[in-house]
C-alpha cells in the first residue's frame, strides 16, 4: 500500500515537503493513489464543467475512495479564500474574480451526469462579498433541485461572520437537506488554528438554522491531533448538543505543509470510537469518528441512516 503523497492535486507545487515536516503516519491513516477507471472519469467530469473540488484544494485522504464511486464534494465561488485558516492548504488572498453566475448551472450538470443520490457543496470564504456567498449558494442549491429533483443536497458553507445575520435565511429558504458548518477544533485553539473565526459565532450559526427551520438536519465537524485535550473534545460535543446539532463528524488532523500547524500526535482509531461512544450518549442522531473521516466522507449513507432513524422516531411517538 502507497501513501498518498499529493495533498493538492491541482497545484502540485504544494506538493513539496521535507520528510521531518511531521511525525511518521502510523499504519491507520495511510491510502492508496487514486488511479482507478471510476476516478478518472470523476476527474474528467469535473474538469469538463470547469468545477474546483475540496477534495483536491484541501489533498482529502479520500480522494481515491470517493472519486472511484462517482461522489465528489464540489467548492463554489473561486479558488481563493479571503480566511487563511493554519491547518488549510487551500490558497489564501484576495480572489481574483467575482462570482461566476453560471456556476451553479454548471455544479447542477455535473451532479446530473454523475447521477449523485446524494451531493455535497462547499466553498471557499468570501468576505470580499457583501453576503458572503450565501445566495450564489441558494441559487446552486436550486440549480440542482431542478435538474436532479430526487438528489439530496448536503452543503458546508463559511461562517457569514461579516455579513448581517439575514443572509442565513436565504441559504436556510433554498432548502437544502443537510446543513453543515464545522467548529474545525477546540475553542482555545481557535487563536491558532481558526483565527479568522469565532467559536461562538459558528455555534450561534448552526443553532440559528435550527430557530429557522427545526426540520432541517444540521451537521458540524472538527479535527483531532492539534493539540487538544479530551476534556475539550467532549465539552465542544456538549455545546454542539446545546445547539441541537444533530450530526457529528471527527477526523485525524493532517498537516498539509510544513508551513500549517504541526500534527501533535496521531489519535489512536481505539481513542476515535471512544469519541463516538461518548458522541451517542450525548443524544447525537449520527457520528463519524475515525482517523480518514472527513466532512463529506461516506455523507450520502450517513445521511440516509440518519433520516430513516428519524422517521422511525416520528412513527413510533
Amino acid at each position: 500500500m502507497r501513501d498518498l503523497k499529493i495533498p493538492n492535486q491541482r497545484h502540485p507545487e504544494k506538493a513539496r515537503r521535507p520528510d521531518n515536516a511531521q511525525p511518521k503516519k502510523p499504519s491507520w491513516i495511510r491510502v492508496k493513489a487514486p488511479t482507478s477507471d471510476g476516478y478518472k472519469k470523476t476527474r474528467n467530469i469535473m474538469r469538463e464543467h470547469n468545477l474546483v473540488t475540496v477534495c483536491e484544494e484541501a489533498g482529502c485522504p479520500n480522494v481515491g475512495e470517493c472519486w472511484s464511486q462517482g461522489h465528489a464534494t464540489m467548492m463554489i465561488m473561486g479558488e481563493v479564500c479571503t480566511r487563511a485558516c493554519t491547518f488549510c492548504n487551500i490558497a489564501t488572498g484576495k480572489p481574483p474574480e467575482a462570482l461566476d453566475v453560471f456556476e451553479p448551472g454548471r455544479v447542477a450538470d455535473a451532479v446530473k451526469k454523475l447521477g449523485l443520490k446524494h451531493v455535497v457543496i462547499t466553498s471557499v470564504d468570501r468576505d470580499d462579498i457583501l453576503d458572503g456567498g450565501a445566495e450564489h449558494f441558494a441559487q446552486t442549491i436550486r440549480a440542482i433541485r431542478r435538474q436532479s429533483p430526487d438528489t439530496t443536497i448536503e452543503i458546508l458553507t463559511p461562517d457569514f461572520i461579516k455579513c448581517a445575520p439575514e443572509v442565513l435565511e436565504l441559504v436556510v429558504k433554498a432548502r437544502p437537506d443537510v446543513f453543515n458548518h464545522n467548529l474545525e477544533t477546540v475553542p482555545g485553539l481557535y487563536p491558532q488554528v481558526r483565527p479568522g473565526a469565532r467559536y461562538f459565532h459558528s455555534l450561534r450559526l448552526l443553532q440559528r438554522v435550527k430557530e429557522l427551520d427545526p426540520t432541517m438536519f444540521t451537521k458540524s465537524g472538527i479535527m483531532v491531533g492539534l493539540g487538544e485535550e479530551r476534556q475539550a473534545v467532549l465539552q465542544v460535543m456538549e455545546d454542539m448538543r446545546a445547539a441541537d446539532i444533530d450530526f457529528l463528524t471527527i477526523g485525524q488532523y493532517l498537516q498539509p505543509t510544513p508551513k500549517h500547524h504541526k500534527v501533535d500526535r496521531f489519535v489512536t482509531p481505539e481513542e476515535f470510537s471512544s469519541y463516538e461512544t461518548a458522541a451517542y450518549g450525548k443524544g447525537f442522531g449520527m457520528v463519524s469518528a475515525t482517523p480518514l473521516t472527513r466532512s463529506s466522507y461516506h455523507a450520502g449513507d450517513d445521511f440516509a441512516r440518519l433520516r430513516a432513524a428519524r422517521l422511525k422516531s416520528m412513527e413510533r411517538g
